[in-house]
């Protein structure tokens, strides 16, 4: 039941984010249009990119969701760390489609935009940073690698739209004041956003294929498996201990040292009792217990 939960929470932070940057990229596609701001219109480009990000990770999610089958025995988890790879891959040719329409605009006649591509990156500012404050908490109470991905999307947007507000601003102000060179301040900033955008999607990417490659835990974080395991009665040692991580999950291959004059039968029971031990930690999935004879020499 907890396990649905988590999936259900993170579905639906995964839809207010489609919904949401739905309506922001509409609204300043639409004002960029109407004021001729080209920051503006990178942003919307931007806002649209989060959509697709969001819709990624609904479906990542939901099939993160299934339960373990003959095929998948170990679950779905994995899908999560694809999700936000895809995610990552969208905002990095986003960033590259932003900043070749920014730089292109340079050649093209420009007039100062309007007041109106102010009033609506504001607005984008302060709906963008609450959508990242949101998915970010729930991402890291759900510790989903897809939501964490996609609340960094969010607060890229929030940075685009701060650059792409100075720009809009000083081309305005430039407009008015007579100072026409700061017209170009507009599609400057529109490729400042795509280099904000291109370095989150690089580091971004690097931290998920990181993370869907198979890696264990380091050995301070397995610090409170091991004392468990050696909680348990007739445990004698660890002789190896690896807990990866499968997507949200945590997949336990385990090797321990029993007196070795115990029958097959109660080495069984001591390893199923370490098994079940270990499954009422969080996140662990599954738990592979090998057991070998103690040798007092053999270390661990």
């Amino acid at each position: 039941m907890e396990h649905e939960q988590r999936f259900n929470k993170a579905k639906t932070a995964a839809m207010v984010g489609i919904v949401g940057n739905l309506i922001l990229a509409a609204v300043k596609a639409a004002a960029g249009l109407w004021s001729q701001s080209q920051a503006l219109i990178a942003d919307a480009a931007h806002s649209a990119s989060d959509v697709a990000g969001s819709f990624a990770v609904w479906v990542g999610l939901r099939a993160a969701a299934r339960p373990p089958d003959e095929d998948h025995p170990y679950g779905h988890g994995k899908a999560e760390s694809i999700a936000a790879i895809i995610v990552a891959v969208l905002l990095f040719l986003v960033g590259l489609e932003i900043g070749r329409s920014a730089f292109l605009s340079f050649f093209a006649p420009l007039a100062p935009p309007g007041m109106a591509a102010v009033y609506v990156l504001l607005v984008s500012i302060v709906a963008k940073e609450a959508m990242f404050r949101y998915k970010y908490r729930l991402g890291k109470t759900l510790n989903s690698e897809a939501l964490i991905v996609n609340a960094y999307e969010h607060r890229s947007d929030v940075f685009s739209s701060l650059a792409a507000l100075f720009g809009v601003g000083a081309a305005i102000a430039g407009g008015r004041w007579g100072i026409d060179w700061l017209v170009y301040a507009d599609p400057l900033a529109g490729l400042f956003v795509a280099l904000l955008v291109l370095k989150m999607a690089w580091d971004l990417g690097r931290q998920s294929i990181h993370t869907a490659i198979d890696h264990v835990l380091h050995e301070e974080e397995t610090a409170d498996l091991r004392a468990a395991v050696l909680s348990v009665p007739d445990v004698r040692q660890i002789n190896e201990l690896y807990a990866r991580e499968h997507g949200h999950d945590v997949i336990v291959d385990l090797k321990i040292a029993v007196d070795p004059q115990l029958t097959v039968e109660e080495g069984h029971r001591i390893g199923k009792k370490v098994k079940e031990k270990l499954l009422t930690f969080p996140r662990i999935r599954n738990v592979l217990v090998h057991i070998n004879p103690y040798d007092p020499e053999k270390k661990s």
